[in-house]
């Protein structure tokens, strides 16, 4: 051996010996100081990453690279876990070591399909210079107004039917942020004066057992209104038959463009789906509920907050579950169910592989029931009224009710309750009060952006599940938007495809570089045709979840109704 370079071995040894400080930033203790004030007796579970991150952005503007560093020391989480969480959701500004950070106040202009025939780019071109430099005018994808479009947040307060000269009033009032109530707006006491949640006193007193609720949900016919389309009462049963303890997850992301009846009916009548959300609850045997609500929807999380306090405070039932409120960050996946799961357990909202279904294995790796908000505002009619009253209901062979979000180009767009089959012809003519003056019906998304695109000559369809596959397209959230012949299916399409490489979550090559593909193919003046093609096919098969599944539907929909478009 050369005993030459043992000094040398002994050197780099006692080096490595020495090193005390350990690998990555290290925690500025004034940074520290203000999570831990910020934080105060919150607990620091880490599935509390995503609320504590608002927190601080809420009061400092942005996330500076001092305050991760201490946020991840205070919940005793890795530096990179905690940057990979903030980095992955659209409404978390992350300030690099060096760089400004954003303007004190931020305004979004939705760029959605219904706000852009609405104007949207005309506003981008003109607020910065209105606005100054003070203020940071960016693009946002859908924040679910759309029958209010062009719609804005300034802050987080809504305006409604955007212009520049009211966009500019309120940054110069600065209002920035507002209790979501509509008119003839229900809160816990105008609730149980009309009788509410005495259903689910009986349900707990034993007047109506377990298995006649499931029995009389499944007789109704309802099925998830999200947008997947399971059988509700199916989804009871199975997860009651899973082992305990039970989690339910409540989806009110709402993030499809073109949808807006969850916040709608949120507005109006909480409590309604929350006695809906506590039946299901008791039926299935949960133990704790996780309300996932989108951060754009900043008026109803204070509204909700408010009744949710009120009904702890007085509690319908003995032993009622534990409530959670989770606020959303502005990622469009979030609303794949186990996306959601992911971002309640405070991470970034990947899409988990199946099997195991979230009924099996979900939420902190408990049987969950997963619901969307509207599907649970139905349960107590259904329950009172019985399951051959919602069925009664329908169109065309159809049965049940269907809550569309309508917006574009028709006089009065909004939430339109109508019977399930109801065909867009039927929606505008007899629900929408017709096409705007000038307009006549070119083509309508039946269901949102992922749900495709349809000519007017296929006016007669019944809106409903299992009524449009065969014509490439599905209902989805029953999102209807309407085109008239002012616009083009081919600028429709490319808006989608861009929302869907924006929103992409990245995990899976098909989805993360296809959309990006697709986008940059649609923008040529002339489609490559077999090649969108195969791109459709492979996104379609490849695809770990429904958002790159369903990315291609605009653009195939262009190219086998619109091919004129296209010459």
């Amino acid at each position: 051996m050369n005993h030459a370079v043992i000094p040398i071995i002994a050197q780099g040894a006692t080096k490595q010996r020495k090193r005390e400080a350990p690998k990555g930033r290290r925690v500025d203790p004034a940074a520290l100081a203000e999570v831990q004030a910020l934080l105060g007796e919150s607990s620091r579970q880490a599935d509390l990453l995503i609320e504590h991150l608002h927190k601080i952005q809420d009061r400092f503007g942005s996330l500076s690279a001092a305050h991760l560093a201490a946020l991840a020391q205070e919940m005793r989480l890795a530096q990179t876990e905690v940057y990979e969480v903030a980095s992955f959701y659209h409404h978390f500004d992350i300030v690099k070591e060096g760089d400004n950070a954003p303007a004190a106040l931020t305004v979004r202009v939705c760029d959605g399909l219904s706000c852009e025939m609405a104007g949207a780019k005309d506003l981008l071109a003109k607020l910065p210079a209105i606005l100054g430099k003070e203020v940071r005018v960016i693009a946002a994808p859908c924040i679910g107004r759309c029958e209010q479009a062009p719609a804005v947040a300034v802050g987080q307060f809504p305006i409604a039917n955007a212009t520049c000269e009211n966009v500019a009033a309120a940054v110069e009032a600065k209002h920035t942020t507002h209790t979501a109530t509509a008119e003839g707006f229900i809160d816990l006491a105008g609730y149980e004066a009309q009788g509410g949640y005495a259903l689910l006193k009986q349900c707990i007193a034993g007047t109506h057992e377990v298995e006649s609720v499931i029995k009389t949900m499944e007789d109704s016919g309802l099925r998830g209104l999200g947008g997947a389309g399971f059988p509700a009462g199916r989804k009871w049963r199975i997860v009651r038959g899973e082992a305990g303890p039970r989690l339910m997850a409540v989806n009110i992301d709402e993030g499809e463009p073109g949808t807006f009846k969850d916040r709608t009916y949120l507005e109006t009548d909480p409590h309604r789906f929350l006695e809906g959300m506590l039946i299901a609850a008791w039926v299935t045997g949960v133990e704790a509920i996780y309300i996932y609500l989108r951060d754009e929807y900043h008026g109803c999380r204070g509204m909700l907050e408010a009744e949710l306090a009120k009904l702890k405070a007085a509690p319908p039932m003995a032993d009622m579950p534990e409530i959670h409120l989770r606020r959303g960050a502005g990622a469009y996946i979030c609303g794949e169910e186990s996306a959601m799961i992911e971002s309640i357990e405070g991470k970034r909202g990947m899409p988990r592989l199946r099997p195991p279904y979230v009924a099996q294995v979900g939420l902190f790796g408990r049987p969950t029931l997963e619901h969307n908000f509207e599907t649970l505002y139905w349960v107590r009619d259904i329950l009172e009224k019985g399951g051959v009253w919602f069925s009664s209901f329908g169109r065309h062979g159809r049965k049940g009710l269907r809550s569309f979000s309508v917006s574009g180009r028709v006089k009065e767009p909004g939430v339109k309750l109508a019977p399930a089959g109801t065909t867009i012809q039927e929606l505008i003519d007899e629900h929408c009060g017709g096409m705007l003056d000038g307009h006549e019906l070119y083509a309508y998304l039946p269901g949102g952006a992922s749900g495709g695109i349809l000519p007017a000559s296929l006016n007669a369809i019944p809106l409903d599940f299992d009524t449009l596959q065969e014509y490439g397209c599905f209902i989805g959230s029953a999102a209807v938007i309407v085109l008239s012949q002012h616009d083009t299916a081919v600028n429709a399409a490319r808006n989608m495809m861009n929302f869907f490489k924006h929103e992409s979550c990245g995990q899976c090559t098909p989805c993360r570089v296809g959309t990006a593909k697709a986008t940059t193919l649609m923008d040529a003046p002339k489609w490559d045709l077999p090649l969108l093609a195969d791109l459709s096919a492979v996104m379609r098969d490849a695809s770990i979840c429904g958002l790159g599944q369903a990315a291609p539907n605009p653009m195939d929909c262009v190219i086998k109704y619109f091919p004129h478009e296209l010459a």
